[in-house]
């Protein structure tokens, strides 16, 4: 986790923002396979991609599902804005938690 901001492209900074949206990971991950920040950013995208789909699918729990999915959703949310600022801003920023297993991805 760095405090300044790297020196990159704006072009690298806008598609590490847009892998928080979704399906949209995959963006950064293919078009940007030699820029770190980006590889980065598109990674934690994923990560936070597959969480909510493990949060969807427990939803069909009654009661308890919808409470869980509902505070993950807000939560993930919460990430994502700080994931996408912190892309535009061009700071390799790693989300606490989530951060970890974005690292071991390997492509």
């Amino acid at each position: 986790m760095t405090t300044q901001p790297l020196n990159l492209t704006q072009q690298e900074k806008f598609l590490a923002a847009i892998g928080y949206l979704g399906i949209l990971c995959i963006i950064p991950l293919v078009l940007e396979r030699k820029s770190v920040f980006a590889q980065h950013h598109g990674k934690q995208g994923l990560i936070l991609l597959l969480v909510w789909l493990a949060l969807w699918v427990g939803n069909i729990v009654p009661l308890l599902g919808s409470i869980i999915w509902f505070l993950g959703s807000l939560g993930l949310l919460m990430l994502i804005i700080l994931g996408m600022v912190n892309a535009f801003q061009g700071h390799l920023w790693e989300m606490p938690v989530l951060g970890v297993y974005a690292k071991r991805m390997k492509f």
